[in-house]
């Protein structure tokens, strides 16, 4: 049996205040700069992660990068994944 995180990679992001008008939440999630993606491309992940921490907090998560239907590509990363906050 494959491995099922071998798809993804551990990425440093951290949330964010969106100033960005249509976005359903206005805290989002981006990568750090220095990381393999840049930091204007946006993260799907946890929600009750964005919740749970203060905005700027920096998590460390398993994502790929991915889009839908040819869509901008953006980082992605399961709800219920963990995560670790980063010091």
């Amino acid at each position: 049996m494959a491995d099922p995180w071998s798809q993804y990679q551990q990425v440093v992001v951290e949330t964010y205040y969106a100033v960005k008008a249509g976005k359903s939440s206005r805290i989002h999630v981006r990568p750090v700069p220095g990381q393999p993606f840049p930091s204007t491309m946006d993260v799907e992940c946890s929600r009750s992660m964005r919740k749970q921490y203060p905005v700027g907090t920096q998590f460390r998560i398993y994502a790929k990068e991915t889009n839908k239907e040819g869509g901008k590509p953006f980082l992605y990363s399961h709800f219920d994944w963990p995560f670790e906050v980063v010091d």
